[in-house]
């Protein structure tokens, strides 16, 4: 059974994405304790509410280091919701511009929508190589946000095999709904709240640990 950290930096409520791992089959602790979030198997980040405050608590725990130095060992990390947002260059909220981890260019921003926040279920446009979506390429997933990636940044050359990105759509508003970047993914939908599709998606994750 793998065993999956669930970095608890207090962001909100994340029991039920620990319940969800554990059904996916994995042995879940949810911890800020960095030896143990860097010794595990898979490394979940959540995260619900402002950028900046996200950013705040993960720094407070040295979050970030831990999510650097696993991905520089290539040991998987799976953003969820905000906890996807923090991977990017930088977040544009109220005005206010606050550094991410930068694993990822990019800006969140304010979606541009007629109805913000997007607030429940949605498909997205996953690749056909996606590893994250297999058997659930055609669901759909549950959505609460008010910002999101519009631009995917991230030029590759030569033969670096280009991360896999799904979108998408509110309010003819394009948007990363997820990213499988390596060992690197990351959710914008909370796949913990989304049914048997996302318990399938968790599973898809889990075993591939």
């Amino acid at each position: 059974m793998k065993h999956v950290v669930v970095l608890d930096y207090g962001s909100g409520n994340v029991r039920s994405a620990v319940r969800a791992l554990e059904r996916a089959g994995a042995q879940v602790t949810l911890t800020a304790d960095r030896r143990r979030a860097q010794d595990a198997d898979g490394l979940v980040v959540p995260g619900v509410g402002a950028f900046a405050a996200c950013m705040a608590g993960l720094r407070g725990v040295r979050g970030h280091e831990v999510i650097g130095r696993r991905l520089a060992g290539g040991r998987p990390v799976l953003g969820i919701c905000v906890g996807m947002q923090i991977l990017f260059a930088r977040g544009v909220e109220h005005g206010v511009e606050t550094d991410g981890c930068d694993e990822w260019p990019g800006v969140v921003e304010r979606l541009q929508a007629p109805v913000v926040p997007h607030m429940g279920w949605n498909t997205v446009e996953a690749p056909q190589r996606s590893a994250l979506f297999e058997g659930v390429a055609g669901e759909r997933f549950y959505f609460v946000h008010s910002y999101g990636v519009r631009r995917w940044e991230l030029e590759t050359h030569g033969r670096t095999r280009p991360p896999l990105v799904t979108w998408a759509e509110h309010g003819g508003d394009r948007f990363v709904a997820a990213v499988e970047n390596g060992p690197l993914s990351a959710t914008q939908f909370h796949p913990e709240k989304s049914g048997n599709a996302g318990a399938r998606l968790l599973s898809n994750w889990v075993g591939g640990l």
